[in-house]
């Protein structure tokens, strides 16, 4: 990360050239209780990169929501699952684990409603 330009400090490395930064945090990588999660691999050029699957991505924030109330972390799932390719099935199973059924149901109420809004234009 160093050869890039960013900087350490503790498990995050910033870039003077950027308001995000990059989080490695200890493993094991878990999501809610979930820790059997297998990053799919893109590549952009000779680079290859591993990463959170969609569904894993919406999984991860919607964790947030179930279990402290995050709005942007609802948000986010929504516009995430917009994009078609997450695994509901597999999202709704994982939110029974997580004992978040009612959560669930707003997550695909805002999803919904979502959809609506650009339907709509």
């Amino acid at each position: 990360m160093a050869s890039i330009g960013f900087a350490r400090r503790g498990i995050q490395y910033f870039h003077p050239l950027s308001r995000y930064y990059v989080e490695f945090p200890p493993g094991p990588l878990g999501i809610g209780a979930d820790y059997r999660i297998e990053p799919v691999e893109i590549r952009s050029g000779k680079t290859r990169l591993r990463l959170l699957s969609p569904t894993d991505s919406c999984r991860d924030r919607l964790s947030s929501f179930f279990h402290w109330n995050d709005r942007q972390g609802l948000e986010v799932a929504v516009r995430i699952a917009a994009r078609g390719r997450v695994d509901l099935g597999r999202i709704r199973d994982w939110s029974e684990q997580e004992r978040a059924v009612p959560r669930f149901e707003v997550f695909l109420e805002e999803l919904e409603r979502f959809r609506r809004r650009k339907r709509r234009g």
